[in-house]
C-alpha cells in the first residue's frame, strides 16, 4: 500500500544547500524534515530569530555548567519544553542523556519520539559539545 506522506511537511535542508543546475534550494520532506527541524530547534537559542524570539531550546546557555544530575535534568526539561511548543508533529517519548564521552567534551542526547500523523516511532541523536573550540587536554 502506497501512503501519501506529504502531510508530514517539506522544508529547506539543513544546512541550506543550493542545486547548481536548477538554482533552487535543496528541500527535504517527511521524516527527514522532522529530523532536521528538531536539529534546528536544539541548535537555536531563544532570541536568535528576530521574527520569533521565543523559538529555540536554549542548550547553549548551559554550555559552561558543570555536568551533574541537576544539569542533565535541566537539559531534558529544556528539550521537552522546546519540542512541546515548537514541534507539534511529534510526541516526545523520552530524552536520554549519555555522558559516556564527557571527558572528550561531548554529551549525546537521544530523542525517542512518535510521529503523530503516522504513529511511527523514530529517534535521533544530537551531539552537544560543551568544550568545542578549545585546546584543553583531558
Amino acid at each position: 500500500m502506497n501512503i501519501d506522506r506529504a502531510f508530514l511537511g517539506k522544508g529547506w535542508g539543513f544546512p541550506p544547500e543550493f542545486d547548481r543546475r536548477s538554482r533552487k534550494v535543496t528541500m527535504v520532506s517527511e521524516d527527514e524534515d522532522i529530523q532536521e527541524s528538531l536539529w534546528v530547534l536544539l541548535s537555536t537559542s531563544p532570541g536568535e530569530r528576530t521574527m520569533d524570539p521565543s523559538y529555540g531550546c536554549g542548550l547553549k546557555s548551559i554550555i559552561f555548567e558543570n555536568v551533574s544530575e541537576s544539569t542533565i535534568t535541566e537539559i531534558r526539561d529544556m528539550i521537552e519544553r522546546a519540542v512541546l511548543f515548537f514541534e507539534p508533529r511529534i510526541t516526545l517519548n523520552s530524552v536520554e542523556v549519555s555522558t559516556e564521552d564527557i571527558y572528550n567534551g561531548l554529551i549525546k542526547i537521544q530523542l525517542n519520539y512518535t510521529i503523530r500523523a503516522t504513529n511511527s516511532r523514530s529517534n535521533m541523536v544530537y551531539p552537544f559539545y560543551f568544550r568545542e573550540g578549545t585546546s584543553i587536554a583531558s
